[in-house]
């Protein structure tokens, strides 16, 4: 069988390469009702059994989103997010939602437009939902025959609250929703739908790889786990204004002709769709707004005057709003958002005319990967380590959902310099590669015809940060080295390796540097660099860049092992050009890597990537030039993003013993009562950037010191790397298979290891190394002492 990078069992051999019996659908007045901004329309059919099926299972997708709903019951949302050409469909067995008798099947599809339109999200520009019926049995379902839908024009959007932000903040716009405009019930059995249109054919559905299929999606299937969905409490109040005797957790009536303002505190950053539950209240209007930390009052918006998060007294909330009009109605009715919502701090405002509103409940669903941690670690004497890692754990948590994401709240975008770091924590604490592999496959599917991947992806917005291509390399490198079972994949990927890798040969000059390079040259926040480019990249010459390319090269040669004379040409070109920057840029009286072979700027970043790609002559040399990079303080510092380089520069030089001494900036973080790790240096935009979780990798892979050896986690290194711990302890699962558990005991100079190898398969033998001394392991349970 040719290998896919698909998992296609689940679908029937007929839908799997040939045209679907369903066709994608929309309403009629879609465009029309799509005004430039956005539309919501709503589709129901129903279905009737004469007894409840066991099975019925469905393929799902739409253009932009969709929340699919059975009988009135959330079954989930979708289509995870992809491009025209690898189209995302879900699939679901709803028999456990269906009944014998009557059943509606309906869905809210919402298709944000123009400025509204989140970058992440690709659209082919049409409304559109799409049901197909898993097998002949399931046909009923499909689109559009027997579907009835309507535009709710309940709805209308804005993006007048994200521009007040005067950040980039682009994933879509703050909702208005009049509950008087939405017709109530539309999804469940009994509501009249005979104002209601027959949906609308659109195009066929098709999925990739179809011939003659003319159609606007070429459809695959999700490649990551539904969404969790979690209710949990909106938050405690820490102000209040309006009416006394609010706490936010029991029912609250707002008198007639009444302002009623609350500042909630959520206690930690979270993501989720906001549901208040709520009755009467005709013609008042509820908002609430969601930032991760208040700011100064009487800063300006782009200064990100936030200073300590815990405090509140004196600050304002600034960001996203939504705003609801609720019907007037004395039942109760639940209002939410089409899409989900970051924030620590919310504030919710209620405006009442004539009539009382009652608010019975202000929760929100939690919302994202539905990870699994496996792994542990713990270290007694120093407990400010696991509250690291557990802000770690929460700002990763935060910034992954269908794709990874830089930052929950302001972009929701896919880059591949953020992904790299995120992928390694997150494979350690978890031991689940799915999403690791979708992101490796989305920036394949991103590569543009000159070469180079997408800076991000998915994206509607082209966008190429050069250096994040050959991050990318590293990453398919990575995935080899860590998951069984990966060699298939990174086949596939190879002929984009090789297409990066020729970009950049392409501006190699002639026994020399890296010339002038175009688009976007980012290598961190640093102070002094012009939106984080460093000298010498447009200019060429840049020793950084080309450090970059070095240990791509380094990582190809590995992964083409076995094309020889492939493997044997990049292994060639990487010594060649590391001697050239060696060369060109070591100042012979510092001793250190010039940015530029001008040495006028000095900087961490290629000091510590020369140190990676192995500059040193000898293990001194080495140890001497990670010295000089952290006691020279008029280098260019590395900031939050670039210290993961940093932790695997003290580890590849035979400092691993000092890295934690280097966390000074996640302490300091700490005391500004940050819950998740910021993008970098107060002042900062955003709260949350997963970039900055490498503690989390670290703490297992460098300190615990576990790591596979051989491709596919073949076998299992450690190399614990403890500092001035005595005692430390902890786990990581190997993904696919078992785990691998280390518990250290220092008594002097002695070191008395306990582990625990799987006992079959990947990683169940290896060895221990501690200050030049090897032990071999075996499977199971075994004490080492040193």
């Amino acid at each position: 069988m040719p290998f896919s990078r698909y998992d296609l069992s689940h679908v029937a051999p007929d839908l799997r390469q040939r045209v679907w019996t369903a066709k994608w659908t929309t309403h009629a007045g879609a465009l029309a009702a799509l005004n430039g901004s956005g539309v919501v329309l709503l589709f129901r059919k129903s279905l009737s059994f004469n007894v409840k099926p066991e099975r019925f299972v469905i393929h799902v997708s739409a253009d932009q989103r969709y929340r699919l709903y059975v009988n009135g019951n959330s079954v989930g949302f979708g289509p995870a997010r992809g491009d025209l050409m690898h189209w995302r469909y879900e699939t679901f067995d709803i028999a456990p939602y269906l009944t014998a008798g009557e059943n509606i099947i309906s869905a809210r599809v919402h298709f944000f437009a123009g400025e509204n339109a989140p970058v992440a999200q690709a659209t082919s520009g049409f409304p559109a939902f799409l049901v197909q019926g898993g097998t002949e049995a399931e046909a009923d379902a499909n689109t559009p025959n027997g579907w009835r839908v309507a535009v709710d024009d309940a709805y209308s959007f804005t993006m007048e609250h994200a521009n007040r932000l005067q950040a980039y903040a682009v994933v879509g716009p703050s909702e208005f929703f009049d509950a008087a405009r939405h017709p109530a019930d539309w999804n469940q059995g009994g509501f009249d739908d005979s104002g209601w249109s027959n949906a609308a054919s659109l195009k066929r559905a098709a999925p990739y790889g179809t011939e003659n299929a003319e159609t606007h999606w070429w459809l695959v299937p999700r490649t990551v786990p539904l969404m969790e969905e979690t209710p949990v409490a909106l938050g405690v109040v820490r102000s209040v204004s309006g009416a006394p005797d609010v706490d936010g957790k029991e029912p609250v009536t707002v008198p007639a002709n009444r302002a009623l303002t609350l500042l909630l505190d959520h206690g930690m950053s979270t993501c989720g769709f906001p549901m208040l539950r709520v009755s009467g209240g005709a013609g008042s209007t509820i908002t609430l707004g969601y930032a991760e930390a208040l700011q100064e009052a009487g800063t300006t918006p782009g200064e990100f005057a936030k200073n300590n998060r815990d405090e509140t007294e004196g600050k304002v909330l600034r960001g996203y709003v939504d705003t609801w009009k609720p019907d007037g109605s004395q039942a109760s009715q639940t209002l939410d958002t089409l899409w989900w919502r970051t924030f620590r701090f919310a504030e919710l405002t209620v405006t009442t005319t004539d009539t009382p509103l009652l608010i019975d409940s202000l929760a929100v669903v939690y919302t994202g990967y539905p990870w699994d941690r496996n792994a542990t670690f713990d270290a007694p004497e120093v407990p400010e380590l696991s509250q690291i890692r557990e802000v770690g754990w929460r700002t990763l948590r935060l910034c992954s959902h269908e794709t990874f994401m830089d930052c929950p709240y302001y972009e929701q975008l896919q880059y591949a310099g953020d992904t790299r770091i995120q992928a390694l924590a997150s494979l350690y604490e978890t031991g689940d590669p799915r999403l690791f592999r979708n992101a490796l496959m989305q920036f394949d599917d991103s590569r543009a015809a000159f070469g180079l991947t997408m800076s991000r992806y998915p994206s509607r917005v082209p966008q190429v940060i050069t250096p994040f291509s050959l991050w990318w390399v590293c990453m398919v490198h990575d995935y080899l080295r860590h998951v069984p079972g990966s060699a298939a994949l990174v086949r596939s990927l190879l002929p984009g390796v090789r297409s990066v890798l020729e970009w950049f040969t392409d501006h190699l000059l002639e026994d020399d540097l890296l010339g002038p390079l175009p688009d976007w040259n980012f290598v961190d926040w640093c102070d002094g660099w012009q939106m984080g480019v460093p000298p010498g990249a447009r200019e060429g010459g840049s020793s950084i860049i080309a450090l970059q390319l070095v240990l791509a090269l380094q990582a190809a040669a590995e992964l083409c092992a076995s094309d020889e004379p492939t493997a044997n040409g990049y292994a060639r070109l990487a010594k060649k050009t590391l001697a050239t920057v060696r060369e060109r840029c070591l100042e012979n009286n510092t001793m250190l890597i010039a940015d530029t072979p001008e040495k006028t700027s000095f900087s961490q970043h290629g000091n510590l990537l020369a140190i990676l790609a192995g500059m040193g002559e000898t293990e001194a040399e080495t140890r001497q030039l990670m010295a000089r990079t952290l006691d020279t303080p008029t280098l260019t510092q590395a900031t939050f993003y670039f210290r993961f380089y940093l932790g695997r520069a003290l580890i590849a030089s035979g400092a691993g013993d000092q890295y934690l001494d280097h966390l000074q900036p996640w302490h300091d973080m700490l005391a500004l009562g940050l819950t998740t790790w910021a993008e970098k240096p107060e002042p900062t935009r955003s709260d949350c950037h997963a970039w900055s979780s490498s503690p989390n990798y670290e703490f297992l892979a460098g300190v615990l010191g576990i790591t596979p050896s051989g491709n596919g986690w073949a076998s299992t290194q450690i190399t614990p790397h403890l500092g001035n711990l005595t005692t430390a302890n902890g786990s990581v699962p190997v993904p696919g298979g078992g785990v691998v558990s280390v518990s250290y005991r220092r008594d002097g100079d002695s070191l008395y290891a306990m582990i625990a190898l799987p006992e079959l398969g990947a990683g169940s033998s290896g060895t221990i190394t501690w200050r030049g001394e090897t032990h071999a392991l075996v499977p199971g349970r075994q004490t080492v002492v040193f």
